[in-house]
């Protein structure tokens, strides 16, 4: 039996960031990880997908620049830098590079055996901590006759070869939102289904209303408070009833109606690990699920994003190493990187209210707002909106769609995570001319 530190299961960010914390203090640590080390976002999400959405975005981009030639599109050359970006789903490199740093890597499945105990790759390894990583997957809405069309999820979607004619996105939050904008954006003919009223329903009203114009605009046909109910294929097409009685004819089906915590395959079911109604490893504020065992990630369905499982990872590896980290998870920014981009932090409005908060609200346009975006195109699009409270004087949530929103949209979470007042924002001086600017409109809007 090999003894070590540390065994982690699941090699995606989370469980590289608690690696490679613990490689660095000198911790003996051995890292399981079935397919890719690097995980779903390294190699069919976040990091493809905005790979693939830059092309399309530079496009247009220049089509608002005055006295700039629109550019053309080069699928095979922005194909290839794709497959450069994904290490052409080879993590060898990877491997070595663990390998170098100490770790013992087995690839393949893993499989609890027992307190500090895993089995992996016909081994039995000991441990004083097993981290569990293994990340999320796609949710499969029960759609008659879905199985005989094409399906993609996100893997299939992101690792494209030659772009479809026609798509239906079955689900409008961030998925839905940035694989329909690359698609349209790539000629195809779009089409997207959200169950919900608005899209990426989950933030402000007003957020789903600016992303449905936006992507009305590029072209992309959204449908919302509607849901697939059956599908039948024939010669090649695809015809989708909606349950309002109209249909949709399709090339591809691509789901993006969101993702559940992975949490069967491994023996998760011989512990006394709990999971949450969201169907998570219920983890304390040290992200332990249990005596020498602990969970980061998509698996604890703490937050599904990747910034998340990297923080988690922090979190776990400070203490293992005996330095007292417990996770906060306010302040965490949420962003659809569509054109323009979406940005969201801290509470809707709804939510505050919801909480007994005495709410103060403000939205203003970045074009009455910010002189940057007059510099940055014409006919400058986006809008800002706050949500501070009154009796503590504090933002509580903000979102942004503007070019460039998931980098200034940090200004509002730092000051959330770490309640600065409200007075001292407004005495703050931001850099001329930048989008930061239009937050001071939006705070004297306010009135605290």
């Amino acid at each position: 039996m090999d003894r070590f530190d540390v065994i982690i299961i699941g090699m995606g960010v989370g469980g590289e960031a608690t690696a490679g914390r613990l490689l660095d203090a000198g911790r003996r640590v051995a890292v399981i990880e079935r397919e890719l080390i690097g995980g779903e976002c390294a190699y069919w999400a976040c990091i493809p997908s905005k790979t693939l959405l830059r092309g399309p975005e530079a496009r247009a981009e220049a089509s608002r620049v005055a006295g700039v030639a629109t550019p053309a599109i080069q699928w095979p050359g922005l194909r290839d830098y794709h497959d450069y970006m994904v290490r052409h789903l080879d993590d060898t490199a990877q491997v070595n590079g663990y390998e170098q740093a100490g770790a013992t890597v087995i690839k393949g499945p893993a499989r609890l055996a027992g307190p500090g105990r895993v089995e992996a790759g016909g081994q039995l390894l000991e441990a004083d901590h097993v981290v569990i990583a293994t990340g999320s997957q796609p949710l499969r809405p029960a759609i008659e006759g879905l199985d005989q069309a094409t399906v993609w999820t996100n893997r299939e979607a992101t690792n494209v070869r030659d772009i479809p004619s026609r798509v239906l996105l079955v689900g409008g939050s961030a998925v839905g939102v940035e694989l329909g904008q690359f698609y349209s954006g790539m000629g195809a003919q779009v089409t997207i289904v959200q169950r919900a009223d608005r899209l990426v329903d989950r933030e402000d009203p007003r957020v789903g209303e600016l992303a449905g114009q936006a992507l009305s605009a590029a072209g992309v046909t959204v449908r919302t408070g509607v849901t697939p109910a059956s599908a039948r294929t024939a010669g090649g097409t695809t015809v989708v009833t909606l349950d309002d009685g109209s249909q949709v004819e399709t090339d591809v089906v691509i789901l993006g109606a969101g993702r559940r915590p992975a949490t069967e395959g491994f023996g998760l079911d011989t512990t006394e690990v709990t999971l949450t109604p969201r169907g998570g490893i219920a983890v304390d504020e040290q992200c332990r699920a249990g005596p020498g065992l602990w969970a980061v990630g998509d698996v604890t369905g703490v937050a599904l994003f990747t910034h998340v499982a990297m923080y988690q990872g922090r979190v776990v590896a400070d203490n293992i190493l005996g330095r007292d980290h417990a996770a906060s998870y306010d302040g965490i920014p949420r962003v659809v990187f569509a054109d323009p981009e979406i940005a969201a932090v801290g509470l809707t409005a709804a939510q505050a209210a919801s909480r007994g908060i005495s709410t103060a609200t403000a939205e203003i346009s970045v074009a009455d707002s910010a002189d940057r975006s007059w510099t940055y195109e014409r006919d400058p699009r986006g809008a800002v909106g706050l949500t501070a409270d009154r009796d503590r004087g504090v933002l509580v949530g903000a979102w942004a769609i503007a070019p460039l929103a998931s980098e200034w949209i940090h200004y509002a979470a730092l000051a959330i995570r770490a309640r600065i007042p409200v007075s001292t924002l407004l005495d703050q001086v931001a850099q001329y001319p930048t989008y930061t600017g239009a937050y001071l409109a939006a705070l004297e809007q306010l009135g605290l």
